[in-house]
């Protein structure tokens, strides 16, 4: 290569920058922003259980593009980046790649040992899922480089969230499934729930497999709403058009109380009081009044939704599914001691066996303890890197960005105790999104400090 190729080649890739400096730069053609929003369009537009008929357990679309999110991602760093800060230390990629190596060891373990017929195919599928899902993780820790893309990724989300609870809210009102038109669709399973009942009320599901699913989503991205809605620089419009992104906040808030759902209400219940602490002082009185008067407004207008509500809590000591959850906590060192440090193999403990509704204690089945302890380290690590970039970005908005993402990954983490939440498409992919963005505002914090610091 001759000098001239040389000084051109190095014209043509930008020097690292800040995210500070590159708020209002827009790249051209296909970016991350992008990619993820078609993911999160498949992740919660497309009901849960409909997939490619064909390709079974593994049709689902939002399964699909996040391995080609993990193809992308791989292609894009075997390459020399166009536009980009400069790279940080992600503690998440270190918990995530110690995840994939104790799956792959159990699945090879597990596949010694001799397996089941009908088990060997659930257990790759798993790995491919965890593939999947740490390709959403991958694109936006390290394809969201700003501010701006930063916020408009988590718009989307509150935006998707907020139509995943109006279809619920519509459903609690007609008691009809309303998603029929997927299972039409040529070559595509068909669609199975949507709506349930409890007592003399639908419950809704949304697009989600089961309710507790849907409440999870619900719950999750509720601070990242109320974020959206205080924010200044996620609206840079008018300051009439900001009061609409209250609309998802009170639509997520309205259809978590329809929900007619223990785990809405407790996952409601943690979102705000993980977040509050982290919002502005002018902030929080407000927040607090607005959930409290959204509630009271919901139980004058649904008569009997109160009491079938408090009738939920008081007599969960005798209902079905609350003994099952505490006794299966009895039978779980039973399984658990077959392999204790890395399990029998993720997606290999099928509901033939035992139903947990426990994610934490089927991790510790599938995956041992060191499984265990790596999905912890993931939600440590998103929470670390929120906090971080919180404590250390010169943004008025980080903080808030930071301290909403620490909130959804703690009641998705609290959330997982109540069901297997691995095993349900959008509440799997939550985490690892939200991880991701951790990641992302990580990047953002410590590219900023850096160019503050060279200022000064």
């Amino acid at each position: 290569m001759d000098g001239v190729t040389v000084a051109l080649t190095r014209r043509s890739i930008a020097h690292p920058m800040a995210a500070a400096q590159a708020t209002s730069v827009r790249r051209r053609g296909i970016d991350a922003t992008t990619m993820l929003t078609v993911y999160l369009v498949l992740l919660f537009a497309v009901p849960s259980n409909v997939g490619i008929a064909i390709l079974g357990s593994l049709g689902r679309p939002s399964f699909l593009w996040g391995l080609c999110l993990l193809a992308w991602w791989s292609l894009a760093r075997l390459q020399a980046p166009s536009f980009s800060v400069r790279p940080v230390w992600q503690p998440a990629k270190l918990a995530y790649g110690a995840l994939i190596v104790i799956a792959l060891v159990s699945l090879a373990a597990s596949l010694l040992r001799g397996q089941p017929f009908d088990q060997i195919s659930p257990a790759v599928t798993g790995v491919l899922r965890l593939l999947s899902w740490g390709g959403v993780m991958l694109v936006a820790m390290d394809g969201i480089r700003t501010v701006r893309e930063l916020s408009r990724v988590l718009r989307r989300v509150v935006i998707a969230g907020a139509l995943l609870a109006a279809l619920g809210i519509a459903q609690f009102v007609t008691g009809q499934n309303l998603i029929e038109i997927f299972g039409a669709l040529p070559g595509m399973t068909g669609v199975d729930g949507g709506v349930d009942a409890r007592g003399s009320f639908t419950r809704s599901s949304g697009t989600a497999t089961h309710p507790l699913e849907y409440a999870t989503a619900l719950s999750a991205v509720l601070p990242l709403a109320v974020a959206a809605a205080i924010g200044h620089g996620f609206h840079p419009v008018s300051a009439a058009r900001r009061v609409l992104w209250w609309v998802p906040v009170g639509a997520i808030g309205l259809a978590s109380f329809l929900a007619v759902s223990r785990s809405a209400v407790v996952g409601i219940g943690v979102a705000l009081i993980a977040l509050i602490p982290g919002l502005p002082r002018r902030t929080r009185m407000p927040v607090i009044i607005g959930a409290s008067a959204l509630a009271a407004i919901v139980v004058v207008a649904v008569p009997g939704l109160l009491g079938t509500m408090v009738g939920l809590f008081s007599s969960a000591g005798s209902d079905a599914s609350t003994t099952s959850r505490v006794n299966a906590l009895d039978r779980a060192p039973l399984f658990v001691s077959t392999s204790p440090v890395y399990g029998n193999g993720f997606g290999t403990f099928l509901p033939r066996y035992y139903i947990f509704d426990n994610q934490w204690v089927l991790l510790a089945v599938e995956l041992g303890v060191l499984g265990v302890l790596t999905v912890v380290a993931l939600f440590v690590a998103g929470v670390w890197s929120s906090l971080h970039a919180a404590r250390v970005s010169i943004h008025t908005d980080v903080p808030l960005i930071g301290h909403a993402l620490v909130a959804s990954l703690v009641t998705v983490a609290v959330l997982f105790g109540f069901f297997d939440g691995l095993s349900f498409p959008i509440a799997a992919a939550l985490p690892f999104l939200l991880v991701g963005l951790a990641g992302a505002v990580r990047t953002v914090g410590a590219a900023d400090r850096s160019i503050a610091a060279r200022t000064r």
